[in-house]
């Protein structure tokens, strides 16, 4: 027998207690909330509840034998006045948006929007009165508990290395994971994956969006589906599709493998808008809960929504009780499941009130502040399509951000592009013209050659254009810009010069990309040869093309990549905590001196000749019973004679280069810099 009590307006979302459930929705703008029951399998609708209390917006009430197990979603009644930004139509059923748990999908039918659809020009005004309840996802309530176990890792900011991937990508071709389990979950602390990862020396994972998301109506008509997940359905609830058991604890039981093996994980999580795109898209949460409160609306003209993401809408991070839903969702991903930081996707938008960005915006400060959260890794992508959508270095201290900027500088000049050796420098060394200032630190730069978003390195160095038919977009799909070269053919060839040279490239992106001061984080399957044909958008590709292949698995790159990780742990000289200065200490020494392949310190003219694509670099470090390092970049196509440093107190010794020789340096005579090449040293101060 279910009977109904006042309940408490917090916490929101549904909570069992042991013996019933409280339910707690906000709502500023409505003016009823009913709560209804399901069957297990969600096909019927048992029971309805009208919940009586209302406390500042919350509507709420507690619902005695309400137990774990229950299927249930929302009817919100109000105002149904399109033109004013109100969409109330309680015909709708709505979706928790603080359901912990899913139950089915959703299945797309015309009932499932709020409005009549038509060809009528003000269709969208006039509302659609058929129950959508057995074409919506149901919430499940369940147990509230603190799932992991293992200790985390708290791997220290300098000394990170990230590894993004995707759930069902990293997993799904592996040839030592069981076939039951791939693309899921449980396939992330698979041992065979796990030893992968720690041979390439990663401290960190960063998952592709794992909230559960909606499958597109319009890509399910091309025989399509949402594979990147960045449209999301719930914040609290995770993608049904990556639990292989059905049961929450496999999340939990993942992280604690993948701590317990030293990684972290990082997860991406799109709090800039949700799968309810604009106001001609579905009635699914959020729109017909509250509509005025989950979203910006065009200024003026409330009808529209202000879409700063390019996805329809954007999520109003300036109303308190919107603010609060996100930092609700960061906190349980970072109690309950152990999370050890979070990217945020489009993270202009977050910053944005009625002005424009703000870096002083109430939930940064929020996240800052906050006793959990303040302990997290916090990395902005700092763009968005709105005005001024590109903020690289104006995110407040305590975040780090995807530097995009590395990224082109970084390909212009291994691509041989003239005149940007001065600009490669300062991305080199982390950025410290977008990012010292502030009492900021170096790992604010999350520095990346390739992403999810993007050719793999392999498509790097193999297509000079993107190649995205597969999309069913005419090929207009993705960036036209990619600062790439094929090294001579488009797409994959026999030709054994051009495929060396290729191979060659690669180890000096990834050799740059470690080396440089700021954060590296790594492509999945970059280290594998991955390659997705050309494709540099592959957010709909479910499949062979979007998926790593771990048949193009190359020993010598994979023991490349942890040689280049090994190094970076080792070597403080090249993951410093504290920006290069320039400036010489009390024994005459610098932190970092630039040399020109003469060994002699860079001048003026030099650093702005055109033609320049050579240099040398020397990182002392912080610790004094640490070796320095001195990195020969190299990217011309002809060889380079190069000398040490002149009057250098060091003793070099060669560690590793991107031509995959054996030398002996003999630092009294030249050094033969080979095309397109990269040389790291190691050198201990020379005793008097």
């Amino acid at each position: 027998m279910i009977t109904l009590k006042e309940g408490s307006p917090y916490p929101r979302g549904a909570s069992f207690d042991g013996k019933g459930t409280n339910f707690a929705l906000f709502s500023d703008h409505a003016t009823s909330v009913t709560v209804c029951l399901f069957s297990v399998d969600g096909s019927s609708e048992t029971e309805r509840i009208q919940l009586k209390e209302c406390t500042n917006g919350i509507w709420h009430g507690y619902l005695d034998g309400v137990k774990p197990g229950q299927r249930y979603g929302y009817r919100v009644d109000g105002p149904w006045d399109p033109a004013q930004g109100q969409r109330f139509n309680a015909n709708k059923l709505v979706l928790d948006p603080y359901a912990r748990k899913l139950s089915g999908a959703i299945k797309w039918d015309d009932s499932l929007y709020g409005y009549t659809i038509s060809d009528a020009q003000d269709a969208d005004l006039v509302m659609d009165k058929r129950d959508s309840a057995a074409f919506m996802p149901k919430g499940i309530v369940i147990d509230p508990a603190t799932l992991v176990k293992a200790k985390k890792p708290n791997i220290r900011w300098p000394k990170t290395i990230i590894y993004e991937a995707h759930v069902r990508g990293l997993t799904m071709q592996h040839p030592l994971i069981p076939n039951d389990i791939r693309g899921t979950f449980a396939a992330l602390s698979d041992s065979a994956l796990i030893s992968h990862l720690q041979k390439i020396g990663i401290t960190a994972i960063e998952l592709l969006p794992i909230h559960a998301f909606t499958q597109d109506h319009y890509l399910l008509e091309k025989n399509l589906s949402n594979y990147w997940g960045y449209n999301n359905l719930s914040y609290f609830a995770p993608e049904p599709a990556y639990m292989g058991s059905g049961e929450l604890e496999e999340i939990a039981k993942t992280v604690d493998s993948l701590h317990e093996a030293g990684i972290e994980v990082i997860l991406d999580v799109v709090y800039n808008h949700t799968c309810e795109g604009n106001h001609l898209g579905p009635t699914l949460s959020w729109k017909g809960i509250d509509n005025l409160s989950y979203y910006k609306e065009l200024p003026g003209n409330p009808r529209y929504y202000d879409n700063l993401t390019g996805c329809g809408n954007a999520l109003n991070t300036s109303h308190p009780k919107v603010l609060q839903m996100i930092m609700d969702s960061l906190r349980m991903w970072a109690t309950v499941y152990g999370i050890d930081g979070f990217r945020f996707d489009l993270a202009l938008t977050l910053g944005r009130n009625e002005t424009g960005f703000s870096r002083d915006h109430a939930l940064f400060h929020a996240m800052l502040q906050d006793p959990i959260l303040s302990q997290c890794k916090l990395i902005a992508e700092p763009w968005d399509v709105g005005p001024g959508g590109f903020q690289l270095g104006s995110f407040p201290p305590g975040f780090s951000e995807w530097n995009g900027d590395y990224r082109d500088v970084t390909r212009e000049f291994w691509t041989g592009k003239e005149g940007v050796l001065s600009s490669f420098a300062s991305r080199f060394a982390a950025s410290s013209d977008l990012f010292n200032e502030q009492h900021r630190r170096p790992w604010s730069s999350v520095n990346f050659i390739t992403a999810h978003d993007g050719f793999t390195l392999h498509d790097l160095v193999s297509y000079n254009e993107k190649h995205n038919e597969a999309n069913g977009e005419d090929n207009n799909d993705g960036a036209n810009d990619n600062r790439s070269w094929n090294c001579g053919a488009e797409g994959e060839t026999d030709s054994a010069e051009i495929n060396a040279l290729r191979a060659q490239q690669k180890r000096n992106f990834l050799a740059t990309l470690f080396l440089s001061q700021g954060i590296p984080m790594l492509l999945a399957g970059d280290e594998l040869n991955n390659s997705q044909s050309g494709n540099n958008n592959t957010y709909c590709q479910n499949n062979e093309m979007g998926w790593v292949n771990w048949d193009n698995a190359d020993d010598s790159l994979i023991n490349f990549v942890g040689e280049l990780a090994t190094l970076r742990k080792k070597y403080s000289a090249i993951s410093r905590a504290e920006f290069l200065t320039g400036k010489l200490n009390e024994h005459g020494n610098s932190d970092v001196t630039w040399f020109n392949v003469n060994g002699e310190v860079m001048t003026d003219e030099q650093w702005d000749d055109p033609n320049n694509k050579s240099m040398a670099v020397k990182f002392m470090s912080s610790n004094k019973n640490e070796s320095s390092i001195l990195v020969f970049l190299n990217a011309s196509h002809v060889t380079v004679e190069a000398q040490m440093p002149c009057n250098d107190v060091h003793d070099w010794k060669p560690v590793l280069n991107s031509i995959l020789k054996n030398e002996i340096v003999d630092t009294k005579t030249s050094l033969h810099l080979e095309p397109r090449s990269v040389y790291v040293y190691e050198g201990d101060l020379i005793k008097s």
